[in-house]
């Protein structure tokens, strides 16, 4: 079974680290496919396009960043796609590489898995991030019937199930997508399955870090985060933006029922 990963990076010091990293990575997925926003450095991704298995997609607008990872992985021809955003994908592999080389094999026994946080990694993130998609994530996990969390920025597909959402996903709404993906896999008929990792602890405080940050670096720029109220007000918006994304996926005319 061959697995690729799907990959939005907007870089923020995280360049050297991937280059530490990047054999591990190669070693997981057949093929990187990285997308990156219009003003991404020419010169970096003049070294992605260097690198073996690497395929650096530079968006024509930013929003499209999240879908065109996903399409672009399902164009390569893979069994599974492993959808993980970038920043928290450096992290993971670096502080869990088993835990998530283990997951990566997990992807390919499931044709929708939401792969969320557990308590120990929930806890990292400031308060911020925790009240408001606890609110999201309840409203889907009862929709759904079953215990969600969508925002943790990492989930598994089958080809299939992958081609279900390209068909019927819209492409520049990205921090819908936690809930839209995932509300149109339950509509066009795969099963959603859920698990849980340590390894998605917050991986904002390694910016511009040379190594993944430790526990006290975390805590202290959680604090930090929650300190600022424009930070409140925009993770009210990413919630509202959620919900409104998923509601409407569950009234979209489909295409391709499974």
């Amino acid at each position: 079974m061959t697995v690729a990963l799907a990959s939005p990076w907007n870089p923020r010091g995280e360049f050297s680290r991937f280059e530490r990293l990047q054999p591990l990575l190669a070693s997981a997925y057949s093929h990187l496919v990285i997308t990156l926003p219009p003003q991404a450095d020419p010169e970096i991704v003049a070294v992605l396009e260097a690198m073996p298995q690497v395929k650096p997609i530079v968006t024509p607008q930013w929003p499209v960043g999240r879908y065109l990872a996903l399409k672009a992985a399902l164009e390569t021809g893979v069994d599974f796609i492993h959808y993980v955003d970038f920043d928290r994908l450096l992290r993971w592999s670096e502080t869990r590489p088993d835990e998530w080389r283990q997951t990566v094999q997990i992807v390919t026994q499931h044709d929708y898995l939401v792969i969320g946080r557990t308590s120990q990694a929930w806890a990292t993130h400031p308060r911020a991030l925790q009240e408001t998609e606890a609110v999201s994530n309840s409203v889907f996990s009862n929709l759904l019937g079953q215990e969600l969390d969508l925002s943790a920025g990492s989930k598994g597909f089958s080809r299939a199930a992958a081609s279900a959402i390209i068909a019927n996903a819209l492409p520049d709404r990205p921090m819908g997508a936690d809930s839209e993906w995932t509300v149109l896999a339950h509509r066009t008929g795969f099963v959603v399955d859920m698990l849980r990792v340590d390894g998605l602890d917050w991986e904002s405080a390694d910016r511009y870090q040379t190594t993944a940050a430790n526990g006290d670096a975390q805590k202290a720029a959680a604090a930090r985060y929650d300190e600022d109220p424009a930070n409140w007000s925009m993770r009210v918006g990413v919630a509202a933006e959620i919900v409104e994304a998923g509601f409407a996926a569950l009234h979209r005319e489909l295409i391709g029922e499974h």
